[in-house]
């Protein structure tokens, strides 16, 4: 069990560098658990990239359905990430259930469907980032704590804005189309990789609604567990990557939002320390 919870640190490392920093300040005992809810997470969201079909798609989610519900013993002891997280889910009685709502939250990447509403891609984002914060917030020995929710909220929001060009390239609209809408933007302005001022407003007021939710995050903070802080540490780098996109003369498609991977680590680190302080304990 040790080689796949190590492999499942590998691929957190390599594939979300700043889940796996987050990882870091986590207790040394809880760590394999937190990076096999993260390889676990990572691996689901990497099936629409990986398959030229939905179908295809659709029977990878189903095979990590099966193992879920304890259909695929042996493939799953096969498999270092299905291994990792049964043995993670057993030792600190995770729930299987919002395990299953972020599989079948992931379907929707398979197809082309643009998202209807900002209430449907919020539905979204606590499927498949607030829910994995409140396992690793289990893992840590944390309860439910308010803040969970608006830390997710605007770490998925941010990413999604983040990632807007190479959505696009994949022919995928996760922008809302009541945003746009409200906006007069146009869904095949952003599919064509057209940053028109009707798309930059929709984009701004999405922005909008991140920190919106930045804002509440840091209202429960006082209220959130200490032992919770390692789960919603990414969330703090929302900010960074906001005041990217917020530079005048910002185009989604010819600017990629990056930000100096040091800078990263010393952002986790300072915000670590913050909400350690600030925290319940």
């Amino acid at each position: 069990m040790d080689d796949a919870y190590r492999h499942c640190e590998r691929l957190t490392r390599e594939a979300d560098k700043d889940r796996f920093l987050a990882g870091l300040f986590a207790p040394a005992d809880r760590r394999g658990a937190l990076f096999a809810l993260h390889a676990f997470d990572i691996e689901i969201s990497r099936v629409a990239d990986a398959v030229r079909q939905p179908l295809a798609g659709e029977l990878r989610l189903q095979w990590w359905r099966d193992v879920l519900a304890g259909e695929r013993g042996g493939e799953a002891q096969a498999s270092p990430v299905a291994a990792a997280l049964g043995d993670a889910i057993a030792r600190f009685a995770l729930p299987v259930e919002p395990l299953l709502a972020l599989i079948e939250a992931h379907g929707f990447d398979l197809y082309e469907d643009p998202m209807p509403s900002l209430a449907h891609l919020e539905a979204y984002a606590r499927r498949t980032v607030v829910a994995p914060m409140r396992l690793a917030a289990q893992v840590l020995g944390a309860g439910p704590a308010a803040g969970i929710e608006p830390a997710g909220l605007a770490l998925a929001l941010t990413r999604l804005l983040r990632d807007v060009a190479r959505h696009a390239s994949r022919g995928r609209l996760y922008l809302p189309l009541d945003i746009l809408e409200r906006h007069g933007a146009r869904g095949e302005d952003v599919l064509a990789g057209r940053a028109t001022p009707e798309l930059r407003a929709a984009l701004a007021d999405l922005r909008a609604r991140a920190c919106d939710h930045l804002a509440r995050f840091a209202q429960d903070v006082a209220s959130l567990p200490a032992a919770a802080v390692p789960a919603v540490l990414p969330a703090t780098l929302a900010r960074l990557d906001l005041a990217r996109m917020e530079r005048a003369g910002y185009d989604p498609f010819r600017n990629p939002v990056e930000v100096p991977q040091w800078r990263r680590q010393w952002a986790l680190w300072r915000a670590a320390r913050r909400l350690t302080a600030q925290a319940r304990g």
